[in-house]
């Protein structure tokens, strides 16, 4: 079955008879597939997650999630962010540059022990974003087999014709006399069957099944062959919780968020039924709002920066406080101690539409206004932050919030996607 790339907000559809060949903006799938969506969508609508919406009969249209879609028939739909205009090259070279986009938000997300080796790694932005999982992985598996895999003792009970280990006298005296030859003992058994290795071995297997790229099928059935021994996980949960950590394990710490990704389904919701596939879905607005709390750690240096604070609520309910404030980001200068409120927003607006309030919402606004009055008394700046896409967003907006304080500001910053340490610029010591 054929592979499909798009970007967010696109279009899918049921292939025809003369319909036009699939782009980034509008894919043409199979019935089999498109039916397989559509109850995905339900299921992901029941529980409160908009992923499709029905744009028509025989239409959905993709929300603000990326990833990997892994259809029961085979065929497969690669999700991108939507950062650059169709128009500002070709749709060879804008796919490559939103992988990367992706590559680089996933592996600060997830924490991902991801390193660019330099030139020669561009090359791994032609792959569609599961394949570039696949071999990620396959270069972690590789490095621990290289370096050793972990063994341990496991306790094994069985009946030999001869005494190894401990004797369990109680059973062996309740034998019949024909059986007297036969010992039922107990011993530990140095084996390289652990959680750890079972769970390795669970996602080699589904890597054997699921790359299409020669190189990564290559290795895989090579190292496949080389662990043979290592039995396949038969509870997948249960070993994740005690796959253990420690300077024994250390050299386990790189391949576990990739055999995760491989074996999990980073779905935003449980499905029902038994597929699973493939198949991998992040929410932009939360990759953004990492992504950019990543880069203001690493750029503000005399500033502390935490996420998701929520020390406090909008109302009182019987003098209990309700209704928590959350915001993405709260930074606090080391020496002056000033706090600063930031919230990111994956939409576009853009500077010169006056009429249209340049495309800011007024639930966003509110928003920072309860920021503001409750976290900071209006005393200091709260900032929105913005994906800068084109030159129509390119300068901040800034405000005054209309009560009596002098500081009591609300900027919109945007955020160079390529060049995050632009950011610098909107915040002067």
């Amino acid at each position: 079955m054929p592979d499909f790339t798009v970007r967010e907000y696109a279009l899918i559809s049921v292939t025809y008879e003369g319909c036009p060949k699939s782009n980034l903006e509008h894919a043409y799938v199979s019935e089999k597939a498109f039916e397989y969506l559509c109850e995905l969508s339900a299921s992901f609508s029941k529980q409160g997650a908009k992923v499709f919406e029905l744009a028509g009969r025989r239409k959905l249209k993709l929300d603000q999630y990326v990833g990997v879609i892994e259809t029961p028939c085979g065929t497969r739909i690669e999700i991108l962010p939507k950062h650059i205009a169709l128009s500002e090259g070709n749709e060879h070279s804008i796919v490559q540059k939103e992988r990367k986009l992706l590559q680089d938000m996933l592996s600060v997300s997830l924490h991902l022990p991801y390193r660019e080796a330099g030139v020669a790694d561009l090359n791994k932005f032609k792959q569609p974003l599961h394949e570039w999982i696949i071999t990620q992985f396959l270069k972690c598996f590789e490095r621990l087999i290289q370096r050793g895999l972990r063994f341990d003792y496991n306790r094994v009970q069985e009946e030999q014709k001869f005494l190894h280990g401990q004797l369990k006298h109680v059973k062996y005296m309740r034998q019949p006399p024909a059986k007297k030859h036969i010992f039922p003992i107990e011993h530990d058994v140095y084996e390289v069957n652990r959680p750890e290795n079972r769970l390795i071995r669970t996602a080699l297997g589904v890597v054997c099944k699921k790359t299409k790229d020669a190189s990564n099928w290559k290795l895989a059935q090579e190292l496949r062959l080389m662990t043979s021994e290592i039995p396949q996980s038969a509870k997948i949960q249960q070993d994740f919780r005690q796959w253990q950590s420690g300077r024994l394990l250390a050299l386990y710490g790189d391949i576990k968020p990739w055999t995760e990704l491989v074996l999990g389904e980073y779905m935003p919701v449980s499905t029902q039924g038994e597929w699973c596939g493939m198949s991998l879905l992040f929410p932009m607005e939360k990759l953004f709002e990492n992504y950019v709390a990543y880069h203001l750690r690493r750029n503000l240096i005399n500033w502390n920066v935490k996420t998701q604070v929520s020390s406090q609520h909008i109302c009182l309910y019987e003098e209990k406080p309700i209704f928590r404030l959350r915001p993405d980001i709260h930074i606090q200068h080391k020496e002056t101690k000033q706090i600063i409120i930031l919230d990111t927003k994956w939409k576009l607006i853009n500077q010169n539409d006056r009429a249209g309030r340049f495309g800011l919402k007024d639930g966003d606004i509110q928003q920072m206004f309860a920021y503001s009055h409750y976290y900071l008394k209006h005393s200091s700046q709260v900032i929105l932050i913005y994906p800068q896409v084109t030159t129509q967003f390119d300068n901040e907006l800034r405000f005054k919030f209309n009560v009596e304080s002098d500081k009591a500001f609300l900027k919109a910053i945007p955020f160079h996607l390529n060049e995050p340490k632009k950011v610098l610029d909107y915040f002067v010591d």
